[in-house]
């Protein structure tokens, strides 16, 4: 069926061939996909009188399966909870960097991004403007990235090209455009520039790309300033694997099942009259309890309708195809029934081992592979030019420190979990086999310590 919806969906030769794939899963991921199928699911024929089949309509009912298996995987990614401390030897390095992902939102633009690269791909964006940093995250369905040839983990450029209407051209400022016309729009990041490109019209065979002088910005950084993510292990060329391809399916049965359930309620409400050798052809027949039904001596009236167990049974197949579709991307399987009394941290990552096991994975691709190189691009741009950070000019940072994160637990500890935690280390602090500065950072995300040399200066004012 996924197939069958796809052939719907017009691709554009003129792109490259990953563009109308990382399309689709897009439709996917925004509830789009059956946009393209001509007929409402009520509409059981057409103008002609011609049955319409189901996969020619449109679900009326929608559930958006691979967006919730999105959303709390992300959410136990970078939600408030679960974003990652950084970690350095140097103190004044971390809490600049900190101020920095305060400022610049980073936690929102990491979920956006997540989002967003969950279809297999997503670029981050480094951005110094009047000396503060700012951070974007683009969509990678238009944008190519070129590798350098001696360093492969090292981006050379990454080019942006796509169509877009002349009407929304001319609403940006551009002159002599047609309103009416498309147009392809293009612009470059290199190591020094970045790029703009005159738009030219799409039906012009001798139209090309020429620089646009007034957009176009030289910023010396020394280096592309994007960050490439793959989502997952696998995928092919740029992009990663998607998320949640193995569920597409499953998903679009739900939606066609629950669409027909819905409509088969529908009609148990009002159900088809049957009647045999009525008393005359002509009278009007009303259905209703006010209305008798008059018929021959041999003659019969019944109603057509549709049993509830035909329901229960579409119920029942629905919550087995959700529980599949859940297993095969490792989402949330979890139920609020099943939960009698509070548990413990440990025993929701037990029952939560799927859905960590993907979110782990994650922790890879946009915390080491995103967040980090994010952070260095700002320590290599601080030694260009001066940065400001919360209004305060930033100097030089050391580039030589190694940076790190330090991600929380999955779940809070309850308060006996607490306690033993705690136990535990004040044993192992007070027999010398761990460090008062390591003790702070394991408390640190529980308790909301973001500075751990400040937290240990109060400690020790405390004791005095």
């Amino acid at each position: 069926m996924f197939e069958t919806i796809c052939g719907t969906i017009q691709a554009d030769t003129s792109l490259p061939p990953r563009v109308a794939k990382l399309d689709i899963l897009r439709r996917v991921l925004d509830g789009t996909l059956y946009d393209n199928l001509p007929y409402q699911f009520h509409e059981e024929r057409n103008t002609a009188g011609e049955y319409i089949p189901l996969r020619l309509r449109r679900p009326s009912v929608r559930y958006g399966l691979c967006r919730v298996v999105v959303e709390d995987s992300v959410a136990l990614l970078f939600s408030a909870g679960h974003f990652p401390a950084i970690d350095a030897d140097d103190p004044a390095l971390v809490r600049c960097l900190q101020d920095v992902i305060a400022e610049t939102r980073l936690n929102e633009v990491m979920i956006d991004a997540a989002i967003k690269g969950s279809v297999g791909s997503v670029a981050l964006l480094f951005r110094v403007l009047q000396g503060r940093v700012f951070f974007s995250a683009l969509e990678s369905l238009y944008l190519t990235p070129v590798w350098s040839a001696v360093a492969p983990d090292t981006l050379e450029r990454v080019s942006e090209r796509y169509k877009v209407s002349g009407a929304d051209l001319a609403a940006q400022g551009y002159e002599n455009i047609d309103p009416q016309g498309m147009y392809w729009f293009q612009r470059i990041w290199d190591a020094e520039a970045e790029t703009w490109y005159l738009p030219w019209a799409v039906n012009d065979p001798l139209g090309g790309p020429v620089k646009d002088e007034q957009r176009s910005v030289t910023h010396g950084l020394g280096f592309v300033p994007v960050v490439w993510i793959r989502n997952l292990p696998g995928g092919e060329g740029v992009d990663g694997a998607c998320t949640f391809r193995t569920a597409i399916d499953t998903n679009i049965e739900i939606d066609y099942q629950l669409s027909q359930a819905g409509r088969g309620l529908k009609y148990s409400s009002d159900p088809t009259l049957l009647i045999k050798e009525p008393a005359t052809s002509d009278t009007e027949i009303v259905k209703g309890a006010g209305n008798a039904l008059v018929v021959s001596e041999k003659g019969d009236a019944k109603l057509l309708e549709i049993g509830g167990t035909a329901a229960e049974a579409v119920i029942s197949y629905v919550r087995t195809l959700r529980e599949f579709a859940l297993e095969s991307v490792h989402g949330n399987r979890a139920s609020a029934d099943r939960l009698t009394a509070a548990q413990s941290g440990r025993a929701l990552e037990l029952m939560n081992q799927g859905l960590i096991w993907l979110a782990d994975n994650l922790r890879i691709a946009y915390g080491e592979g995103g967040i980090l190189p994010l952070l260095k691009m700002v320590v290599r741009a601080s030694q260009i030019f001066p940065l400001v950070v919360m209004g305060q000019r930033v100097g030089a940072l050391d580039g030589t420190q190694r940076l790190k994160l330090r991600w929380p637990r999955w779940y809070p500890l309850s308060a006996d979990d607490r306690l033993k935690e705690a136990q535990a280390i004040s044993t192992l602090v007070n027999a010398g086999q761990l460090s008062r500065e390591t003790a702070v950072k394991s408390v640190a995300a529980a308790h909301g310590i973001t500075d751990v040399e400040a937290e240990l200066e109060a400690i020790d004012q405390d004791a005095q």
